[in-house]
């Protein structure tokens, strides 16, 4: 599997993959040895806890080091011609004109309009020119963005 990133999408989980390896296993560690101080472990709920955030930590640095191992970087301001993964474009709604990025799925941010390439507005968006439009079904009904351009 692929993940598309820009540069510093990678750089920030980098970052969170060290930070995990480095404080993060410190810091089970030393739950776990404070836990066995309190003997029995069969009945230690402070042992049990401890290994469960063990087997989260664990399980997010094997799924940070997929994702940097198997990352596609995205090159922001992509094609000008047609809207691709990087692309920022601004389109209209019923009037109004919204700026979105479009990004892969681990950096998606709605609320900061940055989409991801896999939502359905990202995908009805991805391979358009300036000027088309695209429909796209919400709870609400159908939604028509035209795209005013592609930066």
């Amino acid at each position: 599997m692929q993940y598309h990133l820009t540069k510093e999408g990678l750089e920030e989980l980098k970052k969170e993959l060290e930070n995990l390896k480095k404080s993060g296993r410190q810091e089970i560690a030393e739950r776990l040895k404070r836990a066995k101080e309190y003997g029995d472990l069969s009945e230690n709920s402070e042992y049990s806890d401890a290994k469960e955030a063990q087997s989260v930590l664990e399980g997010r640095i094997f799924e940070l080091e997929q994702i940097i191992r198997n990352v596609v970087l995205i090159k922001k301001g992509g094609q000008k011609e047609k809207v691709s993964i990087g692309s920022t474009i601004n389109v209209e709604k019923s009037g109004k004109i919204f700026k979105y990025t479009i990004v892969g799925s681990k950096e998606a941010k709605p609320e900061e309009n940055l989409i991801s390439n896999e939502s359905p507005l990202g995908k009805a968006f991805l391979g358009r020119k300036i000027g088309e439009s695209v429909e796209i079904e919400t709870p609400k009904g159908k939604v028509r963005y035209k795209i005013i351009s592609i930066d």
